[in-house]
C-alpha cells in the first residue's frame, strides 16, 4: 500500500509535536521557529529534524537541503499576495480600493502566521543569488503597489509629487508590521490590517471625503481574497 501524503520517510523519534497536517508542514514550522530565533547559519537540518521529532534522513525525503526550506518559507510571504494582485486586477474597482485591499491582505498575511517570517528578510544569507526567485517575486509585488499608486495619481484619486517614492513609502509602511511584531510579539491581524491600509490612503493624500467609501469598497474586495 502506498504511504499517505506527508507520511513518506522513516519513523518518528517522538510523537507529533509541531503544528501542521503533514510532515512537510511540520518541518516548515520547526524551521521557521529556529531560523527566526537562532538564525539561519546557526540552524542545522539535524536541529530542524529533532524539533519535529523525526530522523534527519527523513527530512531529506521532503527537502533537498536547508536552502530549499528557507526558499519555501520566503515564498509563503509573497506568493499569496501576488495571487491577490491578480484577483484585484480583474475586479474593475478603482486603484484606491484595490490598494486598500492589497495592503490589508499583505498586512494580514505578515501578521497571521505562527512565526514572524517577514523578519527573515533581514538575514544576510538572502543576498545570495540562490534566493533570486524570491527577490524577483518581491520585486513584482513592489511593482504592483507602484502601478496602483501611479494609476491612482493619474486618475486624481491620489495626490503625490513622485509616484515612485510614494509607492516605496506605502510598501515600507505595509512591511513595517514586521519589526512592530518582533517588538510586541503578537499583532491582531483584524485590527492592524485595516489600520495600516487606512494609513496608506492618508499617506497618498486621498481626498478625505472619499476615504470612507473607498474603505468600504476595499473591504468588499478583501473579502474575496
Amino acid at each position: 500500500m502506498a504511504p499517505a501524503p506527508g507520511s513518506v520517510g522513516r519513523p518518528r523519534l517522538a510523537p507529533r509535536r509541531r503544528e501542521g497536517t503533514t510532515a512537510r508542514a511540520e518541518i516548515l514550522d520547526a524551521a521557521a521557529e529556529l531560523f527566526s530565533e537562532q538564525g539561519y547559519a546557526a540552524t542545522s537540518t539535524r536541529a530542524i529534524a529533532m524539533a519535529v521529532g523525526i530522523k534527519q534522513a527523513s527530512l531529506y525525503y521532503h527537502f533537498a537541503n536547508k536552502e530549499q526550506i528557507l526558499a519555501e518559507l520566503l515564498a509563503d510571504t509573497v506568493v499569496p499576495s501576488l495571487a491577490a494582485v491578480a484577483t484585484l486586477a480583474g475586479s474593475g474597482e478603482p486603484p484606491a480600493a484595490r490598494l486598500w485591499a492589497l495592503a490589508a491582505f499583505d498586512v494580514r498575511l505578515l501578521c497571521s502566521g505562527r512565526w514572524n517570517l517577514g523578519a527573515l528578510y533581514l538575514m544576510p544569507e538572502l543576498r545570495s543569488a540562490r534566493f533570486a526567485p524570491f527577490h524577483a517575486q518581491r520585486h513584482d509585488l513592489r511593482a504592483a503597489y507602484g502601478e496602483l499608486v501611479a494609476h491612482g495619481c493619474a486618475e486624481g484619486g491620489f495626490s503625490c509629487a513622485d509616484a515612485g517614492v510614494a509607492a516605496d513609502l506605502v510598501f515600507g509602511l505595509v512591511e513595517s508590521v514586521v519589526p512592530v511584531r518582533a517588538h510586541r510579539g503578537h499583532l491582531d491581524p483584524d485590527a492592524v490590517a485595516p489600520a495600516v491600509a487606512d494609513a496608506c490612503l492618508r499617506l497618498l493624500a486621498a481626498p478625505g471625503r472619499g476615504a470612507a467609501p473607498t474603505r468600504r469598497r476595499g473591504e468588499r474586495l478583501l473579502a474575496l481574497l
